[in-house]
């Protein structure tokens, strides 16, 4: 299993913009240059925050992004169902329905689900859970209460300037 680099990409940008003043905006551009990341790729990842009601955009001169919501209500599952859609992981395309063995495939209804599908699909619905009850609040208070002073100021001054 693996997520695409726009996840990483949605978490690091989203980062840091929880604690932007009210009305502030930062653009695309200098969210890329912060990074060091093409500014396509995360125009298209903004895009897709921006549908999910994370992220919001604002027109104009002084226009760019800000949180959609406040970080506390924003989970990491949110971010990630986001850039990545809301399928499972594990599709099921039912191939023991073409079984030689079958004699009524009749057995393979809703009361008859794989097997194979029920246990991947509890196993990720908890993997989901657990990112639920991480938010994006909850990971810049983690983080940032461990920066030095000089970065926490590095930060505001950044917010500062957008």
């Amino acid at each position: 299993m693996q997520f695409s680099i726009g996840v990483e990409y949605a978490f690091h940008s989203l980062f840091y913009m929880v604690d932007m003043p009210e009305g502030k905006t930062v653009g695309i551009r200098r969210i890329a240059q912060l990074h060091g990341i093409t500014e396509t790729y995360l125009s298209k990842i903004f895009a897709k925050l921006g549908r999910a009601h994370i992220v919001k955009s604002i027109p104009g001169v002084k226009g760019g992004y800000a949180l959609a919501r406040d970080a506390a209500d924003i989970s990491f599952w949110d971010i990630i169902e986001a850039v990545e859609g809301p399928d499972y992981l594990f599709q099921c395309a039912e191939i023991r329905k073409k079984n030689i063995f079958v004699d009524d495939p009749s057995v393979f209804s809703e009361k008859c689900p794989c097997l194979i599908k029920v246990v991947i699909q509890e196993a990720e619905d908890a993997f989901r859970d657990s990112l639920r009850r991480k938010s994006l609040r909850w990971l810049f208070d983690r983080v940032r209460g461990s920066f030095p002073e000089a970065k926490k100021q590095a930060m505001a001054d950044w917010i500062d300037g957008a």
